[in-house]
This record gives C-alpha cells, structure tokens and sequence, in this order.
C-alpha cells in the first residue's frame, strides 16, 4: 500500500534530524571510538610540564639554534630542532582548551614562558659575547612574519598533533613544530643582544603567530578527535567561533605583510626585467639591490654590458621611475667592454667590479667610522657600523666647554658629510638645557622652543621615554584656569608630545623650567 503524502511528508521532514545522528554515530564509532583518550592525556600531562630534562634541551636547542642563524646554516638551525622540546607545552596547552581543564592550562603556560624567556636569554648573553654580530640572511627570514607564516605553523601543528593521538612519529612532527618556534625565539634574543628593535618586534610577531597557530590547531584536532566531548554543544560552537575569529584576526595583517612582500618580489622582477631589456642580451645584471624602506625606493645595480651599449643614468632613471610608476633613485653602475670581449674578459670584469665594490663599500665604512669618531672625541673602535642598515652610532666623550648643543651640531654636520647614513652621537649624560620664559609671557619663543627640542634629541639619545615637566597639571583632574606655571608648563608639554615624547607632572617652577628624565 502506498504512502499516504501525510506519512511521506513526515518522513522527508525527519530526514535530516536521522542524517544528523547517522553522521554522529559514524563519527563515534569511526573516529573518536579508536583512541585511547586516557592514555592520550596522560602521556601529554606527564610531558607538558617545567622539569630539569626540559629546561636543559631548552636552553641547548636555543644555543645551537642561534649559533645556526649567526652563521647562516640551516643545517645547524635543524639540528637544534631535533632536540626541542616545546612542542610539550603548546600542545597541553591546545589540549586542556579542549577540555576545558584550567589547572593543566596554567601548568602548560607557566612551562612555555618560562622556557621561552630562558631561551631568550640564553641566546642573548651568546649573541653578547659572540664576535659574530652582523644580521645573516637567516635571521632576517624571521623577520617579516606573512601568511605563509601562519599556514607553516597550522600543517605543522595538524600533523603533529594527529601524530600524538595516533602514536605514529611523533619525533618527525615534533622537530617541525619547533622549528616554527625556536629560531623566532633566537631572533628576539639577537635583537635584545644587538638593540635592534625592528629584528625583535618581527621575530617575537612571527614567535607569538606560530605559538596561537600550533595551540589553536591542537584544539581543533584534539576536538575532532573526541576530547571534550562531554561538554555541551554551546560550549562546543562557542569554542569553534572563537578558533575561526582569532585564526582570521590573526590572518588579516599577516595576509597584508605577505601582499607587501609579493609587490617587492614583482618590483624587483620589473627591475631586473627592465635593466635586461635596455642593455640588451649581451649585457648582465651582476648585483641589484633594491631598498623598500626609503623613500623614492632605491635601487643599487651594476650591470656589464658593450660599450655600445652604454646607458644615461639620469634617463634611465626616469624610465624606470615611469615603468614603475612611482619615484625612484636609480644608483647604476656600468662596467662597459668591446664588443669583441669574450667570456673569459667578462669574467675579469666581473671579478674586478666584485672587488672594486667591495673596496669602495670598505673605504666608505671607514670613512663613515672615521667622521664619527672625530665628531664623538673617541677611537675608531668606539665607533658602532652597521653596514647593513647603513647605521653608526657613538657615545661622545665631555668636552671642556661643550654643551649638549654642541653635539647635536657635530651629529648634523657628520650626518651632511655622510649621505646616506644614519648617524647618532650619544651625548654625555648631564642635565637637560634650560627652558627660559619672559616676564608673564606662557608662550615659547624660538630660544625656548629649541631648549625643548634639544631636550627631546638628549633624550632620545639616552634611550628615555618621558620626560617630567614642572608644573605640569595633572592629566586626571587638569585645572580649569590654569596658572602662568601651569600655562608653561601646557606649552612645553604640548611640544614633547608633538615630536613623539611622553610628558609627566613633576614639582611646580617659575619663570625658568628645566626637564627632567623621567625614566631611564
């Protein structure tokens, strides 16, 4: 006898409520009912903890770790991985979300920050007293953290916790969650060691990215696998929403720093395309560097080429300003040769550029080194080069008779006489100029408003965030008619934190106004 449409109705209506518990039924039977999940936590109990074993490889890892960067071998930059163990705590951290077990979550963390910190150190104080300070390119590959990144640190952090559920190669998986970890945390302790914040603030983005990444990725394998299937389903989709927005707050910036990187990839391709095509296939590009950070872009090449070929540099400046649609300063070198040069004459040519490159990079750092020196009163070897960044940097000695003004002129003309650096002059730690106000008058003259900036240079110098005005009212509960002294005070206030500096209350003055470090 046929259904009747009643009875079929309810049947279709039903079906995907009997779907649902198919699906589920599978799910427990196929996929969580093989696991051991007693002996799975325990096993990640017993090993996500601080312990002496995991202190010592810790520091070990790091040390091999940083030693691998500085001498730019990936070899050695594995090898520490192989005897990492932060892969421990991370994935009790990414498990006790899971099961929502707060005790085993604070014991995870404690172990992964403290050993983190260990390491940070650690790799710091071998970075100090290492003779090998100069940023190799394995220490700038973890400065820039992208969504490759991000992608990196998930397949490892899948792979590796599916191979602690299962029990199949967890050491394989674990060398390459760690390698997500442990040079990033090297690269911080090098920037902490070398005072380069742009290396440390990249490396501890790529560390903390890959971190969440692994933890995250954990708790979603470990819920797959029926970890904390007794909680509710509100827990459960509250969880799951707010996996999917931390993965996708995380992944917007580092998708916008992998966009960045691809535009410098096709530019420098452009480049590259373009010097080829106006010298011809006859001529080769032997070095091209290409500077993001200034502003036009620079671009640094040497090309050998016939001398027929030869090229204005002025207009193929503005060429490629106009391939690139945006400003550019070309800086081109060109070897030219006969047309009848063969293959061996190019080959001296290119080893004569090479050296003579490198001679005029040597002569002008020793040029630089020297004018630093001079202006700092101290030895060449006083003197701080980065060749790489184009920086120099030198406490200067006290002068008899020279104030701080003194060394802010001798850092600018250094600075005129050597285009294309950055040069510091720290000067002698003393007392702050004086800030002089005429009678009943809160406005700063030009007198006034350059002791405050030269103020500001000073500390900036000194490495200090702030500086304390007197005078100033306090921010919570500012007056509603202020004083001359407090008026003053405003105006000083209001230039520091113009030029980026922090101003704070510190006991009234009168008509002259001296600053005070705040913090040092």
């Amino acid at each position: 006898m046929p259904d009747s449409p009643s009875t079929g109705a309810a049947e279709r209506a039903a079906s995907p409520r009997l779907d649902h518990f198919a699906l589920y039924r599978w799910w427990r039977a196929t996929v969580v009912a093989p696991i051991d999940h007693e002996r799975v936590v325990a096993r990640i109990v017993e090993e996500s903890g601080w312990s002496n074993r995991y202190a010592f490889m810790t520091l070990m890892s790091a040390g091999i770790a940083v030693l691998g960067l500085l001498l730019s071998s990936p070899a050695v930059v594995i090898g520490a991985m192989l005897i990492s163990p932060l892969m421990n705590p991370i994935l009790g951290l990414g498990f006790s979300l899971a099961l929502f077990d707060f005790r085993e979550m604070r014991r995870s963390l404690t172990a992964l920050v403290i050993g983190a910190v260990a390491a940070v150190a650690f790799t710091a104080l071998i970075v100090l007293a290492s003779p090998l300070k100069a940023p190799t390119a394995e220490i700038l590959a973890r400065t820039r953290p992208n969504l490759f990144d991000l992608l990196v640190a998930l397949f490892a952090a899948l792979a590796g916790t599916f191979a602690i559920i299962r029990g199949r190669g967890e050491t394989i998986v674990g060398v390459a969650i760690a390698t997500a970890l442990m040079p990033p945390l090297a690269v911080v302790g090098y920037g902490l060691a070398t005072g380069n914040m742009a290396v440390l603030g990249g490396a501890l983005a790529l560390f903390a990215t890959n971190f969440l990444t692994i933890a995250l990725a954990a708790t979603a394998i470990a819920r797959f696998y029926g970890f904390g299937h007794y909680l509710s389903g509100t827990q459960s989709w509250a969880q799951t929403i707010v996996l999917a927005f931390v993965f996708v707050a995380m992944g917007i910036p580092l998708a916008i720093s992998l966009g960045r990187i691809a535009r410098e990839t096709v530019i420098a391709t452009q480049i590259r395309s373009f010097l080829n095509t106006a010298f011809g296939a006859s001529a080769r590009v032997t070095q091209l560097d290409i500077d993001f950070d200034r502003t036009p872009i620079v671009v640094r090449s040497v090309v050998i080429a016939p001398r027929t070929n030869a090229k204005s540099s002025p207009a193929m400046q503005a060429d490629l300003a106009k391939r690139l649609d945006q400003p550019v300063k070309l800086q081109l070198d060109q070897v030219l040769l006969d047309p009848s040069a063969g293959a061996l004459e190019t080959q001296r040519a290119e080893l004569r550029q090479a050296s003579d490159s490198a001679a005029a990079e040597d002569a002008e750092a020793a040029r630089v080194v020297g004018l630093v020196a001079l202006a700092a009163g101290v030895p060449n070897d006083g003197v701080t080069l980065d060749r790489d960044h184009h920086r120099a940097a030198a406490t200067a000695v006290p002068l008899p008779g020279a104030g701080p003004d003194a060394f802010r002129v001798l850092e600018q003309r250094a600075s005129l006489a050597a285009q294309g650096w950055h040069i510091t002059i720290v000067p002698p730690l003393g007392q702050l100029p004086a800030v002089r106000f005429a009678d009943n008058v809160d406005t700063l003259d030009p007198a006034a408003r350059d002791a405050v900036l030269l103020s500001i240079w000073e500390a900036r110098r000194w490495n200090i965030a702030e500086l304390a005005v007197p005078g100033l009212p306090d921010g919570a509960k500012p007056p509603a008619k202020p004083k001359l002294n407090a008026r003053r005070a405003l105006a000083i206030a209001t230039l520091l934190r113009a030029n980026g500096m922090r101003a704070v209350p510190a006991p009234a003055a009168g008509q002259i106004v001296t600053l005070k470090a705040a913090s040092q």
